[in-house]
């Protein structure tokens, strides 16, 4: 009753979703094109697919190691990536190109979703993270689809939201052939909203399996040759609020450390513009990567004030060329963004206090000595004001961050297993 319930509300708030898309269209025209596969009408499969739904960018990079592993594995076995974002499906098609087919993921509706599964009849369903929608796990087990939730989290946050709708999370996490979850305390809450144990497996976060490339390194180096010796805070994935947060930290900073040189680098794509105009009408010069990164401007680079990473899929070859990184999402209440990209190259991480997305990770992380948290802007000023002018202090906490990942590696093997097990053996 409670999914009939939901279901039919959803229905009545199609012409809202609707228009949401069209509007959020003005700043990103993508969300106005492919409706039709939000509705589930999507090229029809000539095989069965292994259908893998990250939500958008984060989730998609996420789940990037387990993807090759079983295009190197399993060459014979087809992916069927979706996504709800346009900025996911870049993605995809970014690291994966033709490899992968992929299509946006159906709007929760019984006959979007019924129409999904006819055209592409897959062999399994594994959802990245926590995207947990009631009528997609039921149409899914009502097929016969198996469904493996991979590198799930649920903080105690979320975990208070769904338990609030404990007449729809209960039998949806009872349709779940397996929950392969990152750390004790995510499985645990888990089982409490439902989920029998013998469905569960802890295996660590897929995230610490990150392997450094070499053109990351390559980038953050050419990077660095323009920029010359200035000491570099990098700022990834921010938020509204956060940046201009940032600028007036780079004020107060500037007095002491007058070479300093602020990387920006907005979370979402429809923020670069907005984010450019914030920084040259609080009177820095700005230069953006979309431009100057590609080596068209490089004189005039070295002395500017901040500089713009306007461009998606760069963030780690700008990790790479810094000095200091902080990780946003951290500041204001978004819940954070992975802190163990910077980690894994060996760069001091700081964040905010609001990082309940990565809450373990970042908790062992800070433990370890390779991260800092702040409590408020008076406080990351501060905590940048030491490291900048300590760099023995930058080279430990930098090491030390580099040594907690490589030592947290393994969950994707593990996970890999679990794949095979679950949604692959007959």
């Amino acid at each position: 009753m409670a999914r009939l319930l939901y279901t039919a509300l959803l229905y009545l708030a199609l012409p809202i979703i609707l228009l949401r898309l069209w509007w959020r269209g003005r700043r990103a025209p993508a969300y106005r094109s492919r409706w039709c596969e939000r509705l589930g009408f999507v090229t029809p499969c000539d095989s069965r697919p292994l259908w893998i739904h990250a939500v958008s960018v984060g989730e998609t990079v996420a789940i990037a190691p387990l993807v090759e592993l079983l295009l190197a594995r399993r060459p014979d076995l087809p992916l069927l990536l979706t996504t709800t974002t346009p900025t996911g499906s870049e993605r995809v098609r970014a690291l994966f190109g033709d490899r992968v087919q992929h299509a946006y993921c159906p709007w929760d509706l019984p006959d979007a979703l019924a129409r999904f599964l006819r055209r592409t009849r897959p062999r399994g369903c594994l959802i990245v993270e926590t995207e947990l929608w009631p009528n997609l796990v039921h149409g899914c087990h009502a097929a016969a689809v198996p469904v493996l939730l991979a590198n799930a989290r649920l903080s105690a946050r979320s975990a208070k939201g769904y338990k609030r709708f404990a007449a729809l999370t209960r039998p949806m996490l009872q349709c779940l052939s397996q929950v392969v979850a990152q750390h004790r305390d995510d499985g645990a809450r888990f089982v409490e909203l439902g989920l029998s144990a013998a469905q569960l497996t802890v295996s660590g976060s897929i995230k610490f399996d990150i392997e450094t490339q070499p053109h990351w390194l390559e980038a953050g180096a050419r990077l660095r040759q323009q920029w010359g010796e200035r000491p570099l805070l990098v700022a990834g994935s921010t938020h509204e609020g956060e940046d201009a947060a940032l600028l007036r930290v780079l004020e107060q900073l500037r007095t002491e450390f007058p070479a300093l040189l602020l990387v920006l680098v907005p979370r979402h794509p429809e923020r670069f513009e907005p984010v450019y105009q914030l920084c040259l009408e609080a009177g820095w010069s700005v230069a953006r990567h979309s431009v100057a990164g590609h080596g068209e401007s490089a004189p005039q680079v070295g002395a500017v004030d901040v500089y713009l990473g306007d461009t998606m899929g760069e963030l780690m070859g700008l990790y790479a060329a810094a000095d200091i990184t902080f990780v946003g999402g951290s500041l204001v209440p978004r819940g954070g963004h992975n802190p163990l990209e910077p980690a894994a190259l060996g760069k001091p991480v700081l964040m905010g206090q609001q990082v309940f997305n990565f809450q373990a990770i970042c908790d062992a992380l800070e433990s370890a000595g390779g991260l800092t948290r702040v409590v408020d802007e008076a406080a990351l000023t501060q905590a940048l004001r030491e490291l900048l002018a300590d760099p023995l202090q930058r080279q430990q906490q930098g090491a030390a961050a580099q040594a907690f990942v490589a030592q947290n590696r393994g969950a994707l093997e593990r996970l890999y297993q679990q794949v095979e097990k679950t949604l692959l053996r007959p």
